[in-house]
């Protein structure tokens, strides 16, 4: 058996998990995704759920592949959609309980529907998160996107949100084309709050 080569897409996809720290304008291709939908505020018990179910995928279909298909791989980094029927929840009023959101984490294009059923059935038998039946395994198209950097806690991207969608979109005759996505470099349980690193993404199409 030869010594597989672990990937990481965070290192072979720069151009979209290592954005700078000024707005720009990426193409994001296809790619497959775990996810898990919820409608509850980012502490919430059913979003912790959410998280358990999709972190003990990833980990079951990374060792799958690389022991039956010799491809190991870094799991990526946990991404968010997340957007409101009522945008001002999102914005102005701030009301994190009625957030709704899709928890994602991407897979290789290697990896196949029924890898993901054995996976499924796998984690079951073991910890059997109480998320687990509410994950799915898709494609997910994106496209163009406006995306940049934020340094800092959570609660501070409002500014660097409003400069994407008041700014940088109407200044380059763009529209919204999707939800708004967040992409998680950091362990917000070991890294300080001022010491995060999240990218900002918004799908955007010509107006």
């Amino acid at each position: 058996m030869s010594k597989s080569v672990k990937i990481d897409f965070k290192k072979e996809l720069k151009h979209l998990y290592k954005s700078g720290k000024e707005l720009e304008l990426v193409e994001v291709p296809s790619m497959q995704f775990l996810m898990v939908d919820g409608h509850s505020a980012p502490e919430s018990e059913e979003y912790m759920q959410a998280l358990a179910a999709l972190y003990a995928l990833a980990y079951k279909l990374k060792f799958a592949s690389k022991i039956t298909l010799e491809r190991d791989y870094v799991v990526p980094p946990l991404e968010g959609l997340w957007w409101a029927d009522d945008m001002a929840a999102y914005t102005s009023d701030y009301n994190r309980d009625n957030w709704r959101w899709t928890m994602m984490i991407m897979t290789p294009d290697w990896i196949n529907k029924a890898m993901f059923s054995d996976a499924i059935e796998a984690v079951r038998a073991g910890k059997n998160p109480e998320a687990l039946d509410k994950v799915r395994f898709e494609k997910f198209d994106e496209g163009l996107s406006v995306q940049i950097m934020h340094l800092g806690p959570y609660a501070d991207e409002a500014p660097t949100i409003a400069r994407i969608h008041n700014e940088f979109i109407p200044e380059n005759n763009l529209v919204e084309n999707g939800h708004h996505h967040e992409i998680y470099l950091g362990d917000p349980r070991k890294v300080a709050p001022e010491k995060l690193r999240t990218i900002l993404r918004q799908p955007v199409r010509q107006r």
